[in-house]
Protein backbone atom coordinates (compact mmCIF):
# COMPACT_ATOMS: atom_id res chain seq x y z
CA UNK A 1 0.00 0.00 0.00
CA UNK A 2 3.07 2.03 0.93
CA UNK A 3 4.48 1.25 -2.10
CA UNK A 4 1.65 2.00 -4.57
CA UNK A 5 1.40 5.88 -3.94
CA UNK A 6 4.29 7.46 -4.99
CA UNK A 7 3.91 5.64 -8.02
CA UNK A 8 0.22 7.09 -8.30
CA UNK A 9 1.23 10.62 -7.34
CA UNK A 10 4.86 10.30 -10.27
CA UNK A 11 1.63 9.27 -12.79
CA UNK A 12 -0.40 11.99 -12.00
CA UNK A 13 2.40 14.23 -12.89
CA UNK A 14 3.36 12.99 -16.15
CA UNK A 15 -0.07 13.28 -16.80
CA UNK A 16 -0.09 17.08 -15.98
CA UNK A 17 3.20 17.63 -18.05
CA UNK A 18 2.01 15.48 -20.78
CA UNK A 19 -1.15 18.04 -20.96
CA UNK A 20 0.75 21.06 -20.52
CA UNK A 21 2.68 19.56 -23.82
CA UNK A 22 0.09 18.71 -25.78
CA UNK A 23 -1.56 22.23 -24.99
CA UNK A 24 1.82 23.95 -25.99
CA UNK A 25 2.17 21.92 -29.37
CA UNK A 26 -1.67 23.13 -30.54
CA UNK A 27 -0.87 26.24 -29.84
CA UNK A 28 2.30 26.11 -32.31
CA UNK A 29 0.35 24.38 -34.78
CA UNK A 30 -1.98 27.07 -35.24
CA UNK A 31 0.48 29.38 -35.09
CA UNK A 32 2.28 27.93 -37.90
CA UNK A 33 -0.59 27.22 -39.74
CA UNK A 34 -1.39 30.98 -40.10
CA UNK A 35 2.26 31.89 -41.07
CA UNK A 36 2.16 29.55 -43.39
CA UNK A 37 -1.42 30.72 -44.79
CA UNK A 38 0.35 33.95 -44.91
CA UNK A 39 3.66 33.10 -46.90
CA UNK A 40 1.10 31.03 -49.27
CA UNK A 41 -0.85 34.07 -50.15
CA UNK A 42 2.07 36.02 -51.02
CA UNK A 43 4.05 33.51 -53.02
CA UNK A 44 0.97 33.45 -55.22
CA UNK A 45 0.06 37.36 -55.44
CA UNK A 46 4.09 37.51 -56.58
CA UNK A 47 3.71 34.59 -59.07
CA UNK A 48 0.35 36.37 -60.19
CA UNK A 49 2.02 39.33 -60.92
CA UNK A 50 5.15 38.06 -62.69
CA UNK A 51 3.08 36.22 -64.67
CA UNK A 52 1.18 39.36 -65.59
CA UNK A 53 4.74 41.54 -66.03
CA UNK A 54 5.31 38.82 -68.93
CA UNK A 55 2.16 38.54 -70.52
CA UNK A 56 0.73 42.15 -71.00
CA UNK A 57 2.35 44.39 -68.72
CA UNK A 58 5.46 44.47 -69.90
CA UNK A 59 8.41 42.87 -72.35
CA UNK A 60 9.19 39.26 -71.52
CA UNK A 61 13.02 38.40 -71.45
CA UNK A 62 12.21 36.71 -74.45
CA UNK A 63 10.99 39.73 -76.12
CA UNK A 64 14.21 41.80 -74.93
CA UNK A 65 16.49 39.25 -75.73
CA UNK A 66 14.87 38.85 -79.29
CA UNK A 67 14.89 35.23 -78.85
CA UNK A 68 12.17 33.74 -81.10
CA UNK A 69 9.48 31.41 -79.13
CA UNK A 70 9.22 28.61 -81.96
CA UNK A 71 5.49 28.92 -82.29
CA UNK A 72 4.38 28.60 -85.53
CA UNK A 73 1.73 30.90 -87.57
CA UNK A 74 -1.33 30.34 -88.19
CA UNK A 75 -1.64 26.97 -89.74
CA UNK A 76 -5.10 27.20 -92.12
CA UNK A 77 -6.84 30.32 -93.36
CA UNK A 78 -8.93 32.16 -90.68
CA UNK A 79 -11.80 33.14 -91.50
CA UNK A 80 -13.02 30.30 -94.11
CA UNK A 81 -11.20 32.00 -97.59
CA UNK A 82 -13.53 33.28 -99.56
CA UNK A 83 -13.77 31.53 -103.76
CA UNK A 84 -11.82 33.67 -106.39
CA UNK A 85 -13.90 31.47 -108.88
CA UNK A 86 -15.89 34.43 -110.03
CA UNK A 87 -13.50 36.78 -110.13
CA UNK A 88 -11.01 34.01 -112.39
CA UNK A 89 -14.10 33.34 -114.49
CA UNK A 90 -13.03 35.29 -117.35
CA UNK A 91 -9.13 33.57 -116.96
CA UNK A 92 -10.14 29.57 -116.32
CA UNK A 93 -11.20 28.69 -119.37
CA UNK A 94 -8.32 29.10 -121.68
CA UNK A 95 -6.65 26.35 -118.35
CA UNK A 96 -7.41 23.49 -121.39
CA UNK A 97 -5.69 21.18 -119.09
CA UNK A 98 -3.34 23.41 -117.26
CA UNK A 99 -3.34 23.38 -113.37
CA UNK A 100 -3.95 26.84 -111.46
CA UNK A 101 -3.94 27.58 -107.60
CA UNK A 102 -4.66 30.94 -106.48
CA UNK A 103 -3.95 31.73 -102.59
CA UNK A 104 -4.65 35.87 -101.80
CA UNK A 105 -4.17 37.30 -98.03
CA UNK A 106 -5.47 40.82 -96.91
CA UNK A 107 -2.93 41.60 -94.61
CA UNK A 108 -5.08 44.09 -92.88
CA UNK A 109 -8.29 43.22 -92.42
CA UNK A 110 -7.21 39.04 -92.56
CA UNK A 111 -9.40 37.95 -95.08
CA UNK A 112 -8.34 35.12 -97.43
CA UNK A 113 -9.51 34.10 -100.59
CA UNK A 114 -8.37 30.96 -102.77
CA UNK A 115 -9.25 28.87 -105.96
CA UNK A 116 -8.05 25.88 -106.90
CA UNK A 117 -6.33 23.24 -105.01
CA UNK A 118 -3.84 20.10 -104.70
CA UNK A 119 -0.19 20.07 -104.79
CA UNK A 120 1.97 21.73 -107.55
CA UNK A 121 5.54 21.16 -108.10
CA UNK A 122 7.57 24.28 -106.63
CA UNK A 123 10.17 24.92 -108.78
CA UNK A 124 11.93 28.08 -107.66
CA UNK A 125 9.92 29.18 -105.25
CA UNK A 126 11.15 26.54 -102.83
CA UNK A 127 14.38 28.86 -102.90
CA UNK A 128 12.84 31.20 -100.22
CA UNK A 129 11.85 28.27 -97.83
CA UNK A 130 15.22 26.87 -98.08
CA UNK A 131 16.55 30.83 -97.46
CA UNK A 132 14.56 30.42 -94.00
CA UNK A 133 15.39 27.42 -93.17
CA UNK A 134 18.52 27.89 -93.11
CA UNK A 135 18.07 31.09 -90.79
CA UNK A 136 15.97 29.06 -88.36
CA UNK A 137 18.55 26.42 -88.28
CA UNK A 138 21.54 28.89 -87.56
CA UNK A 139 19.23 31.06 -84.62
CA UNK A 140 19.20 27.39 -83.05
CA UNK A 141 22.78 27.28 -83.42
CA UNK A 142 23.12 30.93 -82.29
CA UNK A 143 25.71 31.87 -84.75
CA UNK A 144 25.53 34.09 -87.92
CA UNK A 145 25.76 32.74 -91.33
CA UNK A 146 29.01 32.59 -92.97
CA UNK A 147 30.20 34.84 -95.65
CA UNK A 148 29.52 32.37 -98.44
CA UNK A 149 26.41 31.03 -96.99
CA UNK A 150 25.52 35.16 -97.64
CA UNK A 151 26.36 35.24 -101.30
CA UNK A 152 25.07 31.62 -101.97
CA UNK A 153 22.15 33.21 -100.38
CA UNK A 154 22.23 36.71 -102.81
CA UNK A 155 22.47 34.32 -105.65
CA UNK A 156 20.00 32.05 -104.98
CA UNK A 157 16.83 35.25 -104.40
CA UNK A 158 17.83 37.61 -106.12
CA UNK A 159 19.54 35.63 -109.25
CA UNK A 160 17.75 32.37 -108.96
CA UNK A 161 21.15 30.84 -109.20
CA UNK A 162 20.62 26.65 -109.10
CA UNK A 163 24.11 25.94 -108.55
CA UNK A 164 23.76 28.01 -104.98
CA UNK A 165 20.78 26.53 -104.00
CA UNK A 166 22.02 23.25 -104.24
CA UNK A 167 24.84 24.11 -102.00
CA UNK A 168 22.38 25.97 -99.19
CA UNK A 169 20.17 22.46 -100.17
CA UNK A 170 23.07 20.53 -98.83
CA UNK A 171 23.69 22.85 -95.73
CA UNK A 172 20.19 22.53 -94.06
CA UNK A 173 20.11 18.60 -94.53
CA UNK A 174 17.81 18.66 -98.02
CA UNK A 175 14.42 17.81 -97.33
CA UNK A 176 14.85 16.62 -93.85
CA UNK A 177 15.54 19.78 -92.87
CA UNK A 178 13.08 22.08 -94.82
CA UNK A 179 10.60 19.51 -93.68
CA UNK A 180 11.63 19.92 -89.96
CA UNK A 181 11.58 23.48 -90.15
CA UNK A 182 7.96 24.13 -91.66
CA UNK A 183 6.79 21.90 -89.22
CA UNK A 184 7.97 25.22 -87.35
CA UNK A 185 6.77 27.89 -90.14
CA UNK A 186 3.31 26.73 -90.02
CA UNK A 187 3.50 24.86 -93.39
CA UNK A 188 1.16 21.65 -93.26
CA UNK A 189 1.01 20.86 -97.04
CA UNK A 190 4.66 20.76 -98.64
CA UNK A 191 6.93 18.59 -98.21
CA UNK A 192 10.77 18.74 -99.41
CA UNK A 193 11.87 16.43 -103.02
CA UNK A 194 13.80 13.47 -102.73
CA UNK A 195 17.50 13.39 -102.93
CA UNK A 196 18.82 16.69 -104.95
CA UNK A 197 16.12 17.44 -106.41
CA UNK A 198 14.51 20.70 -104.45
CA UNK A 199 12.96 21.86 -107.54
CA UNK A 200 10.26 19.33 -107.60
CA UNK A 201 9.12 19.78 -103.61
CA UNK A 202 5.48 19.89 -103.38
CA UNK A 203 3.30 22.76 -101.93
CA UNK A 204 0.16 24.50 -102.31
CA UNK A 205 -0.90 28.11 -103.16
CA UNK A 206 -2.04 28.33 -99.38
CA UNK A 207 1.56 27.05 -98.16
CA UNK A 208 2.94 29.68 -99.62
CA UNK A 209 0.81 32.59 -98.49
CA UNK A 210 1.81 30.88 -94.69
CA UNK A 211 5.48 31.28 -95.99
CA UNK A 212 5.21 34.60 -96.72
CA UNK A 213 3.53 35.78 -93.33
CA UNK A 214 6.55 33.94 -91.65
CA UNK A 215 8.80 36.34 -93.59
CA UNK A 216 6.65 38.96 -93.21
CA UNK A 217 4.85 38.93 -90.04
CA UNK A 218 5.75 39.35 -86.17
CA UNK A 219 4.18 36.22 -85.05
CA UNK A 220 7.08 34.20 -86.64
CA UNK A 221 9.75 31.76 -85.45
CA UNK A 222 12.16 33.45 -87.47
CA UNK A 223 13.49 36.88 -85.45
CA UNK A 224 13.05 40.09 -87.18
CA UNK A 225 16.71 40.40 -88.19
CA UNK A 226 16.41 36.90 -90.15
CA UNK A 227 13.06 38.12 -91.69
CA UNK A 228 14.74 41.89 -92.50
CA UNK A 229 16.96 39.55 -94.55
CA UNK A 230 14.76 37.57 -96.54
CA UNK A 231 12.54 40.28 -97.65
CA UNK A 232 15.81 42.41 -98.60
CA UNK A 233 16.63 39.92 -101.33
CA UNK A 234 13.00 39.50 -102.45
CA UNK A 235 12.75 43.56 -103.30
CA UNK A 236 15.46 43.00 -105.26
CA UNK A 237 15.00 40.42 -108.27
CA UNK A 238 17.42 40.65 -111.13
CA UNK A 239 15.77 42.46 -113.91
CA UNK A 240 14.39 39.63 -117.04
CA UNK A 241 13.01 37.76 -113.19
CA UNK A 242 10.26 40.33 -111.84
CA UNK A 243 7.48 39.40 -113.87
CA UNK A 244 4.38 37.39 -111.81
CA UNK A 245 2.04 38.41 -108.73
CA UNK A 246 4.14 41.93 -109.38
CA UNK A 247 1.57 42.55 -112.16
CA UNK A 248 -0.77 43.33 -109.64
CA UNK A 249 0.27 45.72 -107.54
CA UNK A 250 0.15 49.46 -108.14
CA UNK A 251 3.96 49.93 -108.56
CA UNK A 252 5.45 46.36 -109.31
CA UNK A 253 8.94 47.47 -108.62
CA UNK A 254 8.19 47.84 -104.77
CA UNK A 255 6.68 44.22 -104.89
CA UNK A 256 8.71 41.25 -102.54
CA UNK A 257 8.87 38.73 -105.35
CA UNK A 258 10.17 35.44 -106.36
CA UNK A 259 9.38 33.25 -109.04
CA UNK A 260 10.05 29.77 -110.32
CA UNK A 261 9.67 27.95 -114.07
CA UNK A 262 11.14 24.64 -114.65
CA UNK A 263 10.91 22.61 -117.68
CA UNK A 264 9.75 18.53 -116.50
CA UNK A 265 11.94 16.48 -118.28
CA UNK A 266 9.32 13.77 -119.35
CA UNK A 267 6.17 15.11 -120.44
CA UNK A 268 8.12 18.87 -121.53
CA UNK A 269 5.63 20.95 -119.81
CA UNK A 270 6.85 23.66 -117.76
CA UNK A 271 5.92 24.55 -114.29
CA UNK A 272 5.47 28.60 -113.65
CA UNK A 273 5.14 29.84 -110.18
CA UNK A 274 5.04 33.16 -108.37
CA UNK A 275 4.73 34.68 -104.57
CA UNK A 276 4.97 37.82 -103.47
CA UNK A 277 3.83 40.80 -101.17
CA UNK A 278 1.93 43.40 -103.09
CA UNK A 279 0.72 46.84 -102.63
CA UNK A 280 -2.42 47.93 -103.69
CA UNK A 281 -4.34 51.38 -102.78
CA UNK A 282 -2.10 51.46 -99.42
CA UNK A 283 -2.69 48.12 -98.62
CA UNK A 284 -0.56 45.26 -98.27
CA UNK A 285 -1.41 41.64 -99.67
CA UNK A 286 0.40 38.18 -99.63
CA UNK A 287 -0.23 36.44 -103.04
CA UNK A 288 0.50 33.22 -104.19
CA UNK A 289 -0.03 31.99 -107.92
CA UNK A 290 1.02 27.87 -108.84
CA UNK A 291 0.50 26.79 -112.28
CA UNK A 292 1.80 23.78 -114.49
CA UNK A 293 1.08 22.11 -117.73
CA UNK A 294 2.51 24.84 -120.23
CA UNK A 295 3.79 24.33 -123.28
CA UNK A 296 6.17 27.60 -122.96
CA UNK A 297 7.53 29.29 -120.34
CA UNK A 298 5.59 32.09 -121.61
CA UNK A 299 2.47 31.35 -122.04
CA UNK A 300 2.90 30.18 -117.91
CA UNK A 301 3.90 33.98 -117.15
CA UNK A 302 0.44 35.23 -119.24
CA UNK A 303 -1.20 33.20 -117.21
CA UNK A 304 0.00 33.93 -113.49
CA UNK A 305 -0.17 37.54 -113.96
CA UNK A 306 -3.74 37.24 -115.42
CA UNK A 307 -4.96 35.23 -112.44
CA UNK A 308 -3.12 37.98 -110.38
CA UNK A 309 -4.69 40.75 -111.59
CA UNK A 310 -8.14 39.05 -111.73
CA UNK A 311 -7.66 37.99 -108.15
CA UNK A 312 -7.02 41.56 -106.49
CA UNK A 313 -10.41 42.73 -107.90
CA UNK A 314 -12.12 39.91 -105.37
CA UNK A 315 -10.17 40.29 -102.64
CA UNK A 316 -10.56 44.20 -103.22
CA UNK A 317 -14.28 43.71 -103.07
CA UNK A 318 -14.66 42.02 -99.75
CA UNK A 319 -13.13 44.50 -97.51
Amino acid sequence: MHEDMPGRRHSRSRSRREQRRRRRARRRRVVWTATGAALLAAALAAYGAATSQGEGGGESTEAKSGVSSGLAPTASPTPAPADLAPALAAVTPGLAGRGLSVALLDTTSGKWATYGGGTFDTASIVKVDILATLLLQAQDAERELTAKERTYATDMIENSDNDATSALWTVIGSATGLDAANKRLGLVETQGGGGTVWGVSQTTAEDQVRLLQSVFDAKSPLTPESRAYIRKLMHHIAPGQDWGVSAAADDPAATALKNGWLKRSLTKKWDVNSIGRIEIHGRSYFLAVLTNGHTTQEAGIRLVEEASRAAVTEIAALR
